[in-house]
């Protein structure tokens, strides 16, 4: 089953999704996809991974971790499925990072790794932008990297656990405008699931709605303003987004703000 968080008629609902265009509301209307504006589905902490695939290490001329490198994205970089997101104004490089997201369910805390699939409500997906240029070093990401607001697209939706029998190996790809330019497989995690919601809980309590990003594999290209980027997980969703210029995205908000 596939739960969703929309915008609909002023409200916010948590919605089930029938099949990808209707989506049942809790009162058992049903509505249209077109008809809403998708939410991101979680809005906990996020737990990102850097260097998480070893292909993607490679890709950098890093020397793959020997522990987990994380860092923390604070709700407001979220962003829904077919929002946009904007390009700050004269930089050189900003890249995707198709991420398979674990959404947690439960309070965890000392989680041993052969329970951690317990403690998770399901799997979503991220797009984790990045801007190259302001990248001091790829073991510690700077905020401008990944906190920037509206910056990281979540969703459409959280699969349940128990439609995803193997999230290790899962093929992730990611279109520019239709081109196929990044794939991959989560086989090629370095860190895996279980061991992340061990790790993380051995030090610190994860709470519902919680979320680890597990990382992207090689093949990273640079978007512009104009740019519609697609990023799959196979079998957990296809997130869609557009890329708007840094004056556009700001304007839209001071709008917005106004009206």
């Amino acid at each position: 089953m596939k739960h969703a968080r929309i915008q609909f008629d002023g409200q916010v609902h948590q919605v089930t999704v029938e099949d990808d265009q209707q989506l049942r509301l809790a009162d058992g209307r049903l509505v249209q996809a077109d008809q809403v504006t998708w939410l991101p589905p979680a809005t906990g902490n996020m737990f990102a991974l850097g260097l998480n695939y070893a292909d993607h290490a490679a890709e950098l001329a890093f020397t793959p971790p020997t522990e987990p490198l994380a860092f923390i994205k604070s709700p407001g970089t979220y962003t829904g499925h077919e929002q946009v997101t904007w390009r700050p104004d004269n930089v050189k490089y900003m890249h995707y990072e198709c991420e398979l997201v674990a959404v947690i369910g439960k309070p965890a805390r000392n989680v041993r790794r052969e329970d951690a699939l317990d403690y998770l409500a399901g799997y979503t997906v991220c797009n984790d932008y990045a801007i190259r240029d302001y990248l001091e070093n790829y073991y510690r990401p700077n905020l401008r990297v990944k906190n920037r607001d509206a910056t990281t697209p979540v969703g459409p939706w959280i699969v349940d656990v128990a439609d995803v029998p193997d999230p290790s190996n899962l093929t992730l790809r990611t279109w520019i405008n239709g081109e196929l330019k990044q794939q991959g497989s989560t086989a090629d995690m370095i860190f895996d699931i279980p061991y992340l919601i061990e790790y993380f809980s051995s030090f610190m309590t994860l709470q519902p709605g919680d979320m680890i990003a597990t990382g992207t594999p090689e093949g990273l290209a640079d978007v512009v303003p104009g740019d519609e980027v697609v990023v799959e997980v196979q079998g957990v969703g296809r997130l869609v987004n557009r890329i708007v210029s840094e004056a556009e995205f700001f304007a839209h908000k001071a709008h917005e703000a106004t009206a």
